[in-house]
């Protein structure tokens, strides 16, 4: 990395400088130079300033992976302004929900989101303005246009404190949360790359994104990538013969995948014939991962595979499984806290728990998250007074401070790299006709790691359809969320206070597994 990049803002100036027209991003047929990237981001911070953005304003983000999604979160970076990328796959009123929490007044989107934008302004009794990238509709302007006449930025030195992306993500209540990642999170970042297998890219190393840029593991690998000085291929939908075709023509050295595209990956026809040879790293995260299925790819793919574990509160950081370390028992470990990041096992009372006893796996370092946006409560009960990231999960560590995870211990559900919390999916069951009471857990799943199952008491006198109620929930929320089964029971289980006990109702479901995740 450069001398040059203290913070994210300063990739683009550092790297036309170092490489010039040599190729930054490429999507489809298209390329731009870490030069023209410099360029395009000048004047993305310059029309962000000519439209009324500030220091510290939010600008939101709706749509496909694309080279303007890079102009314009550098040009926002430069700008001092924050960049809320918002998952594309959300039903209308949950993006329109996070467009209002966020407070922007400017909403980036993509073509194949033009509709969506529509409805979701709709929903909003605010002026929002819309700006078309890479297409025109009526009803938005164009960011090209915008862009190409925008007026020079006044110049705005970043700051340490300056939020520069915010990441929404799910909550026990239902309501997403936007996590405030800024600059000083991100300058700790830049320096733990080099130090962590994965992310030590060189400038002739090609890394393929796949993961979408509302998600920390896109972000970052691309971010990676990039303030190494290597070119980055962008692959807005994964589609496996397109992944394998990318890696044997680009010659692809590094990327990062979810379970469920190894899985994926594997069970493709093109994987008998692919040339992977050029496979550097295959670094996976976001959920667990099935060891069958880990020892099948590390045979197939012939390069060293890394486990990565973190969250979105901590830019994606926490631990790591080492290639040389996915041998035994340790298939089943996330690994070894980053370099400078301290990873503990908490017990009830707080404090740190002994070797091999299960307590919630905390986080501490300069990476962790500022905050949640506007959510004083919620960043309390997240991070603790002495600056610990509660992650949410019951694990364990051995003597050697490898890390192992056991279970949840706030009952959300992951599903092909998805959070999914059972408030919010419970929430959209209820008031479907015929059901009287609803739990939601998450059950084994080959294909996504966890698979959501609602957990139904019919009414009185009712025998409601299984594909009713998961078709009541998909109208209510996005689809991933809804229930991809549904049983039914006389009488949920809860204990005194009147908790469902989740964990009861998992426990058939995962009988005979060493861990109570996916």
């Amino acid at each position: 990395m450069s001398d040059e990049i203290k913070v994210l803002a300063d990739i683009p100036p550092a790297q036309a400088t170092a490489f010039g027209e040599r190729t930054a991003i490429q999507i489809d047929d298209r390329t731009l130079s870490y030069a023209e990237l410099d360029r395009r981001a000048v004047k993305a911070a310059g029309l962000l300033q000519a439209a009324g953005a500030k220091p510290g304003d939010r600008i939101g983000w709706l749509g496909r992976s694309s080279e303007a999604f890079f102009e314009i979160f550098f040009g926002a970076a430069r700008a001092r302004v924050c960049l809320a990328p918002i998952n594309s796959r959300l039903a209308v009123p949950e993006i329109a929900f996070i467009l209002m929490d966020s407070g922007a007044d400017l909403f980036f989107v993509t073509p194949d989101f033009f509709d969506c934008a529509r409805q979701v302004i709709a929903q909003i009794d605010r002026p929002i303005r819309l700006i078309g990238v890479g297409g025109a509709a009526e009803g938005f302007d164009s960011y090209e246009a915008l862009r190409d006449t925008a007026p020079a930025p006044t110049p705005a030195e970043p700051r340490a404190d300056d939020d520069v992306l915010q990441l929404y993500t799910s909550g026990t209540t239902g309501l997403p949360k936007g996590v405030r990642l800024n600059n000083a999170n991100y300058a700790a970042f830049l320096d733990l790359r080099t130090q962590v297998d994965g992310f030590d890219y060189g400038p002739d190393d090609t890394v393929l994104i796949v993961m979408p840029l509302f998600h920390v593991a896109g972000t970052n690998i691309s971010f990676s990538g990039l303030a190494a000085g290597g070119r980055v291929i962008l692959l807005p939908e994964f589609r496996p013969a397109e992944v394998l075709r990318l890696i044997e023509a680009e010659r692809v050295a590094h990327i990062f995948l979810v379970p469920a595209m190894i899985n994926m990956l594997l069970q493709a026809p093109e994987i008998e014939g692919a040339d992977l040879s050029s496979l550097k790293s295959v670094a996976y995260g976001a959920s667990p991962i099935g060891e069958a299925v880990l020892a099948k790819a590390t045979a197939r793919f012939g390069c060293g595979f890394i486990q990565f574990y973190g969250m979105t509160e901590s830019a994606g950081a926490g631990t790591s499984l080492a290639p040389d370390a996915h041998v035994g028992e340790l298939l089943r470990s996330c690994g070894k806290a980053w370099p400078t990041l301290e990873v503990r096992i908490l017990g009830d009372d707080g404090s740190e728990a002994a070797v091999g006893e299960i307590g919630e796996i905390a986080i501490k370092g300069a990476i962790v998250m500022a905050g949640y946006w506007n959510r004083p409560e919620a960043t309390a009960e997240t991070i603790t007074a002495d600056g610990w990231l509660r992650t949410g999960d019951a694990g364990y560590r051995d003597a050697e401070g490898y890390v192992f995870v056991h279970d949840r211990v706030k009952d959300m559900i992951v599903s092909g790299g998805e959070n999914i919390y059972p408030a919010e999916v419970e929430n959209a069951i209820l008031g479907c006709p015929g059901v009287a009471d609803a739990a939601v857990i998450g059950v084994p799943d080959e294909r996504w790691g966890e698979a959501v199952k609602a957990i139904v008491v019919p009414a009185a006198g009712a025998s409601p359809d299984p594909e009713a109620v998961i078709a009541w929930a998909r109208a209510r929320i996005a689809a991933f969320k809804a229930p991809k089964s549904v049983d039914f029971i006389d009488v949920l289980p809860r204990n005194a206070s009147g908790k469902v006990l989740r964990r009861e109702l998992r426990k058939p479901y995962w009988e005979g597994r060493g861990r109570m995740v996916g």
